[in-house]
């Protein structure tokens, strides 16, 4: 499975992570990643909820910054970049992907990202 960045001004599509962790039960999504001491580079945890809404992320108790994307049918409606312990962060979307600081730089809102399986 990866996470893959295709800029809306039809730059070239990249990578973003191949470690990719899916959170889908309720305790996965209210952990996230909280209580972990570092990430992978190649790391992004994803948040599928099926159907769009408000989508908040908070970082009580995650030791390391982290880019947040939200996305709503594979477009990005925001990017941030969210500090330990005290980020907080809430759009629009129907997915939410959490990666490495500096993983979603260039990474702009009306973009397509996408979570590829392997079979792709």
């Amino acid at each position: 499975m990866r996470v893959v960045h295709e800029p809306a001004d039809g730059g070239e599509n990249r990578t973003l992570a191949t470690d990719v962790e899916m959170a889908e039960g309720v305790l996965a999504k209210v952990r996230g990643l909280r209580f972990r001491r570092s990430l992978p580079d190649d790391y992004a945890l994803v948040f599928p909820f099926g159907h769009a809404g408000r989508r908040d992320i908070d970082m009580l108790f995650v030791r390391t910054a982290i880019d947040v994307l939200w996305i709503s049918d594979d477009r990005v409606q925001q990017v941030k970049t969210l500090r330990p312990w005290i980020g907080f962060g809430l759009a629009r979307a129907d997915c939410v992907i959490e990666l490495p600081p500096g993983a979603a730089d260039g990474v702009e809102t009306g973009d397509r990202v996408v979570v590829e399986s392997d079979e792709t």
